[in-house]
């Protein structure tokens, strides 16, 4: 959901697109004096057509990824960093020079839900077709009616993606589809109730949630057996939001669970950030309340998946405690008390907001360190990607906007080098977080420059080579055989 996406990772296109998303949300579609959600369902006239296909492309989380910062609505341009490459999002307003204004109907269920261009070449699964496969032929209509009558065209074409090879060889996407595209409509479950049916056709279609939470395979394929149970996406990850009462969602009630989707935020429980942070500031915010219970009501059929080992939920750990006096004059300066020191860099850092106990800020708009699932988690990929890159949310309906500095190099205050990131990190977790989990600063510099890379990214470098090589190796064979021939006659 992902926004978030913030957000899952695919054979020839790294982050899904709800793992990254613009941080700012459109004023031309989503306004107080414009409301997001639509006349019902069963309303007639082109303009209820147009309402609902506003309100899919919504849900569908489409301006998240298709609109550049600072740029027009849906006309593409946005940067995908993934593991693989950059990917850039396509125009898609109704333009025929530089969108999708010579696309028919069909073309468009094609792309959304095939990942096949007009043109017939592939898109990169950066396109989450692979769960938008399930969407009904009614809204693929809706959503192209509304693209096609109520944005506005964008004559320039969007940069265009160059990925090394062999990702840039498109057609590639042939095998992959074949074995992790299930292109098959959703279909009701009849022992199901309506609510929990529509929870999961946004679920798993519109919002595409298991693009960033369900873990992948080595080709980037979602493993089906551990669907919604958490998966890293760059620096950060997105948790386990199965019905687990432990590792996932199982023991968040239905009042925090609808909260955190409309606003990011429940205290003692966590935070949204990251990609997460974007779903909800671009799409999730904006949902009809009986959406929202219906998603909540879904996931908590969703089939329950325990991480190995663990005991106790992330958003348990933690308690108020403060060195604070320890710091202001009682002992003097030490190396204990230098720039390298954990709890110093703390205290000039993170105490001014967090307060000095980590109890946060009255109202919790500076959320608590401890009961978070941030300083809680089994890896402390969210504490230390928040900590480099910020928290960004703004919610329309509060008129709020949380924000919390970014301390990477692109840091409007000081930068933190990986050395000091991993001593603040490392206190938090012993402060008010897992004491379990640590953090070094190789682990920091990693972040930073995207996280851990998935096996194809790493093996990358070698395939040309190797390719070559193998192509050399099939000459020499068969020129030893063909000599071997020309000896036996």
């Amino acid at each position: 959901m992902m926004r978030g996406l913030l957000l899952g990772l695919t054979l020839a296109a790294g982050l899904p697109l709800a793992a990254h998303a613009v941080t700012q949300v459109s004023s031309v579609t989503l306004t107080p004096d414009r409301p997001a959600a639509p006349v019902a369902a069963a309303a007639a006239g082109p303009d209820a057509r147009l309402e609902r296909g506003r309100y899919l492309a919504i849900a569908a989380d489409c301006m998240a990824c298709h609109t550049a910062a600072g740029g027009k609505p849906y006309a593409g341009g946005y940067a995908i960093d993934s593991p693989l490459g950059t990917i850039y999002a396509t125009n898609i307003t109704p333009s025929k020079k530089g969108g999708i204004g010579h696309y028919t109907e069909a073309d468009f269920a094609r792309a959304l839900r095939a990942g096949v261009r007009a043109d017939g070449s592939h898109l990169y699964p950066a396109m989450p077709y692979t769960s938008y496969a399930q969407l009904t032929d009614a809204d693929v209509g809706d959503l192209y009616y509304y693209f096609m009558q109520a944005v506005k065209p964008v004559d320039v074409p969007a940069r265009q993606t160059a990925l090394p090879f062999p990702f840039n060889v498109r057609l590639s996407m042939l095998a992959w589809n074949s074995l992790f595209l299930d292109n098959k409509r959703f279909v009701p479950d009849p022992a199901k109730s309506a609510q929990i049916n529509r929870g999961a056709y946004l679920a798993e279609g519109l919002a595409h949630c298991s693009a960033c939470h369900t873990p992948r395979n080595v080709l980037m394929g979602e493993i089906g057996s551990q669907t919604l149970a958490g998966a890293s996406l760059g620096s950060w990850h997105a948790p386990n939001i199965t019905s687990d009462k432990v590792s996932g969602i199982g023991a968040w009630t239905d009042g925090e669970l609808t909260a955190y989707l409309k606003t990011g935020h429940v205290e003692g429980k966590g935070q949204a950030a990251g990609g997460m942070a974007e779903a909800i500031q671009n799409s999730l915010q904006f949902l009809r309340d009986d959406d929202v219970a219906a998603i909540v009501a879904y996931l908590r059929t969703v089939p329950p998946v325990r991480a190995p080992g663990q005991t106790k939920a992330a958003f348990s750990h933690g308690s108020a405690a403060s060195e604070e006096a320890a710091l202001r004059g009682m002992v003097g300066a030490t190396e204990r008390h230098s720039l390298n020191s954990g709890a110093v860099l703390f205290s000039g850092y993170c105490a001014s907001c967090h307060s000095a106990s980590g109890a946060g800020s009255t109202g919790q708009s500076y959320p608590a360190l401890f009961h978070n699932t941030a300083t809680g988690g089994a890896t402390p990929a969210n504490l230390v990607s928040a900590i480099l890159f910020g928290v960004e949310r703004k919610i329309e309906r509060e008129e709020h906007e949380a924000f919390m500095p970014r301390f990477d190099q692109r840091s409007y205050v000081q930068p933190l080098t990986d050395e000091q990131i991993a001593s603040i990190a490392n206190y938090v977790l012993k402060q008010y977080g897992n004491p379990e989990v640590s953090v070094t600063p190789a682990y920091v510099a990693q972040a930073r420059n995207g996280g851990d890379k998935p096996f194809l990214a790493r093996a990358q470098p070698f395939m040309l080579p190797g390719g070559i090589a193998g192509i050399l190796l099939l000459i020499a064979l068969l020129v030893w055989l063909r000599r071997r021939r020309q000896r036996k006659e």
